[in-house]
This record gives structure tokens, C-alpha cells and sequence, in this order.
């Protein structure tokens, strides 16, 4: 794979590239660290430990990859399976699981306004409704939430959480300029989570 993206292409098209050359598929942080390996100007070049940062840069790429999945269905190219764990390029099959438009997370990511306004505040909210949810008695889906794995609850067993969590802690880690709240966070996420998975 070349060391550069070629400038000119949208960041759709440059997610492209990076998939085709990956056909094993990989996580979203893999992503971001191949985009700026290769000086994607598409993506904010500043480190990932700032909270407003990371959560407009996830953004990006999922916005992103659901405009690339539509444009490759819409040419009948291909199809893109995305979650934060794994995004892969899959061929296409006609007929199979045609695109649902009522798809909330597509719909989320599509809105560009949902990036334009959120600020510090909103990201710092979400990670408060985490612990907020927890005290409620929610305390495995808000877990799940955090560590983004509530849409895969049915296929997780406790190897794939400890490698999230393990991906989690080296992106939050106080020594890598990440917050100490946000390390406890995750840290008292993966003890409830293995409380529920470590029985399986």
C-alpha cells in the first residue's frame, strides 16, 4: 500500500482504498492510524486523548464510511459492514439485506449538524449518562455502550471485550495524555462486564 492518500480523493473514497488493501477487515482505531500514517488531510491531525477531538474524528469516519456503503451499494460495488470493532469491505450480493433507510445510526452519522453541534459539554454529558444509567441499574447495557459493543451483545464473549477494553485503556491512558476519569470509566466498565461474561 502506498505511504500517501492521494490528496484529491474524499475521505469516502480514501476509506476505499484502505479497505480494499485490508480485505480482513479492521477496527476503526487501525483506521484512524492508517489515515494519519498516510497525512490524511480529512481528519483532525492533533492527538486522539482530547475528548472533542475523538469524538469528531470518530465521527468523520463514520460518516464517512455509511456516505462510502451507500455509494457502492447504489453502484451495486460492494458493501461496507461497519462497527467500531470491525469495518470490512464485503462484495456485493443482490437481494441480500437490502440497505435499511431507517437505519438510526446511519441517519445520526449522515446529519452533519450533529458534529457542528457538539461540544465538550455534550461528549462530557454522554460520558456522565454512562455513569448516571449505571446507578439507574442499567449497568451492563450503559457498560456495553461505552466500550461501543451494544449492537454486537449477541456474538461478544469475554475475548473480544478484553481486547476492546485493552484498545480503550492504550487510547485513554493518563501517560498517553488521556483522563484518569475517563480510565476509570472504562476500567469499572470492565469490571461489570465481567461480572455478566466472565460465567460463559
Amino acid at each position: 500500500m502506498n505511504d500517501e492518500l492521494d490528496p484529491s480523493l474524499d475521505l469516502p473514497e480514501q476509506l476505499h482504498q484502505l479497505l480494499q488493501a485490508v480485505p480482513a477487515g479492521l477496527g476503526e482505531y487501525q483506521l484512524i492510524q492508517l489515515l494519519k500514517d498516510r497525512h490524511s488531510t480529512h481528519i483532525p491531525n492533533l492527538p486522539l486523548t482530547d475528548k472533542l477531538v475523538l469524538f469528531r474524528t470518530h465521527f468523520l469516519i463514520f460518516n464517512a464510511l455509511y456516505l462510502l456503503r451507500d455509494r457502492l451499494w447504489a453502484a451495486q460495488a460492494g458493501f461496507v459492514q461497519i462497527s467500531p470493532l470491525h469495518i470490512q469491505l464485503l462484495p456485493y450480493q443482490p437481494g441480500s439485506g437490502e440497505l435499511n433507510t431507517h437505519d438510526p445510526l446511519r441517519e445520526y452519522y449522515l446529519d452533519l449538524s450533529q458534529l457542528s453541534d457538539t461540544d465538550e459539554r455534550d461528549v462530557e454529558k454522554l460520558l456522565m449518562s454512562f455513569w448516571t444509567r449505571m446507578q439507574g441499574g442499567e449497568e451492563k447495557q450503559a457498560a456495553l455502550e461505552l466500550f461501543e459493543l451494544a449492537d454486537d451483545a449477541q456474538a461478544l464473549d469475554l475475548a473480544v471485550i478484553k481486547h476492546r477494553y485493552r484498545q480503550l485503556v492504550s487510547l485513554h491512558h493518563p501517560d498517553r495524555g488521556g483522563s484518569t476519569s475517563r480510565l476509570q470509566s472504562i476500567n469499572k466498565a470492565m469490571e461489570i462486564l465481567e461480572r455478566y461474561y466472565g460465567r460463559h
